[in-house]
């Protein structure tokens, strides 16, 4: 089982660009790093979420 096949690529891009574009409206300018970081921490929670929630509800 490979994270790639689970990990949420859709919503993490989402969090990434919304990150980027709300810095880039607030300061003028974007910062990619900082938008990246959120991105994949958004990313790993929902990974961990819905593995918690599969495993729930098998119980």
């Amino acid at each position: 089982m490979a994270l790639g096949d689970h990990f949420p690529v859709s919503e993490s891009f989402g969090v990434f660009v919304g990150v980027a574009g709300f810095d880039w409206l607030a300061d003028g300018h974007a910062e990619p790093l900082k938008a990246a970081i959120v991105a994949l921490a958004a990313g790993g929670i929902l990974v961990a979420l819905r593995s918690l929630l599969r495993h729930r509800k098998r119980h």
